[in-house]
């Protein structure tokens, strides 16, 4: 497969750019500038240099990988020579339509248009951005290394080329391809959502702490991580959005606790913000 663009050095664009360099692919970070671009690659950088201190990576095979990664703004020449483009941007459609557009203006015909999306429709942010038939979801899990599945929203009458293409792609990042009907939360912000808001209402009502919550569901039911716990590492504001989309769609089961309103507007989004449900470290770990 052709190099693969990854718009967005968040940390989707980040864990899926340091994943797809390791797997062979030559990867092209954009940023909305060069300067924003190269921050997310030092950042990978970072990354490899800390395997190789732990012994998880050798020094070759870092030098190899940093040899496959580059930096660019999202211009057209960015563009040029590249096989797919994952738009990694924020949950927002006025995000991402202005920038899946440019990429379709600017990209060859047979260019691969992919959204990272996790709940946002295909359809609709195809259609807003002249995309209607092309555009495929591709979302991954973060760390995108650790993380062995893709679930892939494929709206309705797009053509098997790009859902091959998509397909082709996941075969190379070693991903398991879960395909999904093209919905608001597919189905993975789905399940995850529902556990996730029905752990804050207990804890709103004072049923256990989140701690507590989270063990039953770790040490009870065999999950890796608790849903409270979950909700802080994807982001809580994330989590308010996708459940007010949900429910403003007719869909009550998804109204969003008072809780995670209070916490939200108070600024407590997650590990992000270093507190959430739990107390975190600006290096991601819980205090």
């Amino acid at each position: 497969m052709g190099p693969l663009a990854i718009l967005g050095p968040g940390a989707l664009g980040l864990s899926t750019a340091q994943w797809a360099a390791e797997c062979g692919l030559a990867t092209r970070l954009l940023g909305r500038d060069l300067e924003h671009a190269q921050a997310g690659v030092c950042e990978i950088h970072r990354r490899w240099q800390r395997s190789c201190a732990k012994g998880r990576l050798s020094l070759e095979a870092r030098d190899r990988c940093m040899e496959r990664l580059g930096a660019a703004p999202f211009t057209a020449s960015a563009l040029e020579g590249v096989s797919a483009l994952l738009e990694a941007l924020p949950e927002d459609a006025g995000l991402k339509v202005p920038v899946l557009a440019s990429a379709a203006l600017w990209g060859s015909s047979d260019l691969l248009l992919l959204t990272g999306t996790s709940s946002l429709p295909v359809s609709g942010l195809a259609r807003q951005s002249g995309l209607a038939g092309r555009l495929v979801g591709f979302h991954l899990f973060v760390p995108v290394p650790r993380m062995g599945v893709v679930e892939m929203a494929v709206p309705t009458g797009t053509p098997p080329v790009w859902v091959d293409g998509a397909r082709a792609l996941a075969r190379v990042l070693h991903k398991r391809v879960v395909q999904v009907r093209d919905q608001p939360g597919f189905a993975a912000a789905r399940m995850a959502l529902a556990l996730g808001l029905e752990a804050i209402r207990l804890v709103e009502a004072g049923v256990a702490s989140a701690e507590d919550l989270d063990a039953l569901m770790t040490l009870g039911y065999g999950h890796p991580i608790g849903p409270l716990e979950l909700s802080d590492r994807i982001g809580l504001d994330l989590r308010l959005r996708i459940a007010e989309g949900l429910a403003a769609s007719g869909e009550a089961r998804f109204q969003p606790p008072a809780l995670l309103r209070t916490k939200v507007t108070e600024g407590n989004t997650g590990s992000k913000a270093g507190q959430g449900f739990f107390g975190w470290e600006p290096q991601g770990n819980r205090t």
